[in-house]
């Protein structure tokens, strides 16, 4: 069902702290980010306003917070001591002021409204896109159905796991680890986000040594294995290394998306086919505090109108600092159609889904909590020590993985499963002390 013209806007949701009335801090920050800036100026007509003016749809009002969560000078200049009012509200903003530039959409919801004088906490909580915004944007070209058909993993869990050690491998050393891994049945292997381009394993010396070790598995065994090489780069670096992957008969790229940009992504989905692998390293810079930044659901909708395919939302149990909660939430909203996630649309766009990227401390137990968040197993799950420092090696890590997967399923406990899967025992006894 298509949206209403009424509905045709782009709609932020933020929570603002404030010690003044939020009605009037809402209205600042809905014009200094469209049509206003703090006084009225020559040439802002009443028709310009109606036509590009950031609109206040809703305020709500919580319970004041004892202290301001933040500093700000332009108030501590006027000798504001509070309460420290907080309030969410959503704010429409004109698809038109944006056009097909995802950058400005970018500073529109999430710009200098974070430096407004008037405020002492600002946080982007949600963005709903209307379905005609979304369709000026790229779509993932290989999202859950084409990572499942390049993979040859029709259902499930997609297993996968990271180069260890990070950094320091040569490209030969890389290859021939990419090589066990392969014969230990992995499903999907990635380049760590700090190692890209260093100058004891340049990419192109990487993506060929390691490719060469992929086509002879998979001329052995018929499985392609999909290694999602860390491009990451300048925009000409990245576009170059993508075309020598597709070249080498890869089938995935990988971006560290905070530090490439807006940009150089929609570049890359434009010139290559190949699966794009977002890594969202830098993420807690905008989510950690409560009371600034951004929370995961519009930081995600941002970069999938980039185009990219999958997309890191920690793990379950994990050992960064995240909530099960907030990894769950975070992986629903790659699995949902993105018009449809975001309220304005609820057509059936399957193509538009991303594969979110379990990691971070995961290994053969904590796969039964990750499949409660998606039963249907359209994931990765990347397992970096949970594989390759499992004490049968990396063959029996990757068989741990694949016994949780089959007793989840089957509906057993994994303690139950391990007395006849020897893998799976000894995961379970060496991970989970």
């Amino acid at each position: 069902m298509a949206a209403a013209p009424g509905d045709e806007r782009i709609v932020a949701t933020y929570l603002i702290e404030t010690p003044l009335d939020p009605a009037k801090v809402a209205d600042v920050l809905a014009g200094e980010q469209s049509s206003g800036t703090f006084v009225r100026v020559a040439g802002e007509t009443d028709d310009l306003r109606a036509r590009s003016r950031a609109t206040v749809e809703r305020i709500v009002e919580f319970e004041p917070a004892g202290a301001p969560s933040l500093h700000s000078a332009w108030l501590a200049g006027r000798g504001a001591t509070g309460p420290w009012r907080r309030a969410r509200v959503e704010v429409a903003f004109p698809p038109a002021n944006i056009g097909r530039n995802l950058p400005t959409l970018a500073a529109t919801v999430a710009g200098n409204l974070y430096d407004l004088g008037e405020t002492t906490g600002v946080r982007l909580e949600h963005l709903a896109l209307p379905a005609s915004f979304r369709e000026r944007f790229d779509r993932p070209r290989q999202g859950v159905a084409g990572t499942r058909r390049l993979t040859g993993v029709a259902s499930g869990p997609i297993a996968g796991t990271i180069v260890k050690p990070n950094v320091g491998l040569s490209a030969a050393q890389t290859a021939e680890l990419v090589d066990a891994l392969c014969r230990a049945g992995i499903d999907f292997v990635k380049d760590d986000e700090v190692n890209a381009d260093s100058e004891h394993a340049p990419i192109a010396d990487r993506i060929r040594a390691v490719m060469a070790k992929v086509r002879r598995w998979q001329d052995e065994s018929g499985k392609h294995v999909m290694v999602a090489f860390n491009v990451s780069g300048t925009h000409d670096e990245m576009l170059r290394h993508a075309e020598l992957v597709q070249r080498e008969g890869g089938s995935c790229v990988m971006a560290s998306l905070n530090w490439v940009g807006f940009s150089t992504m929609q570049a890359l989905r434009r010139s290559t086919d190949l699966a794009i692998h977002g890594h969202r390293n830098g993420f807690g810079m905008f989510d950690r505090h409560p009371a600034l930044g951004m929370a995961f659901q519009p930081y995600q909708a941002m970069w999938r109108l980039a185009g990219i395919d999958h997309l890191h939302v920690h793990g379950m149990g994990g050992k960064f600092a995240q909530r099960d909660e907030d990894v769950a939430d975070a992986a629903r909203a790659c699995l949902a159609p993105l018009a449809a996630a975001s309220g304005c649309d609820d057509r059936d766009d399957a193509d538009d889904r991303i594969v979110p990227a379990f990691s971070s401390g995961q290994w053969a137990g904590t796969l039964p909590r990750t499949l409660e968040v998606v039963p249907d197993g359209d994931l990765l799950f990347l397992c970096g020590g949970g594989i390759l420092a499992h004490p049968g090696g990396p063959a029996a890590g990757v068989t741990s993985v694949r016994q949780a997967w089959a007793a989840t399923r089957a509906g057993r406990s994994l303690a139950d499963a391990a007395r006849d899967a020897p893998e799976l025992r000894d995961a379970l006894a060496f991970f989970g002390s």
